[in-house]
């Protein structure tokens, strides 16, 4: 497994273009469907409340224990990455940079790596 595997969706949290209210209505199927989650554009200098405000939605279908890994600046000299919970994120060191996946109901942590399984045993 892999933090991507089975089912997954990604959604923008940037509402220059699309309408927050429909960003909203994306989040909470999605987290309805349990899907794992890649949220990207999730904050910047003038939206710095709608990561928060998307966790509070998924808040509603999974658990605050779900794994939730976020990669900021990937494949740059200053690459970060780590491992949290829905009920544990820090969303201040996120920024536009970053992608935030949260896992599903399957998704779990070993060895510091987030799996999602496909379904079947190696």
């Amino acid at each position: 497994g892999a933090p991507l595997m089975h089912d997954f969706c990604h959604i923008s949290l940037s509402d220059l273009l699309t309408p927050w209210p429909v960003i909203e209505k994306r989040i909470v199927a999605a987290g309805e469907a349990d899907f794992v989650i890649c949220f990207y554009n999730p904050r910047s200098r003038g939206r710095e409340g709608h990561l928060a405000r998307a966790f509070d939605l998924l808040a509603a279908s999974k658990s605050a224990q779900t794994p939730v890994g976020v990669v900021k600046s990937a494949g740059r000299k200053k690459e970060e990455k780590w491992l949290t919970t829905l009920g544990d994120m820090d969303f201040e060191p996120v920024d536009m940079t970053s992608l935030v996946i949260v896992g599903n109901k399957t998704t779990y942590v070993q060895d510091g790596l987030m799996i999602t399984p496909r379904g079947y045993t190696l």
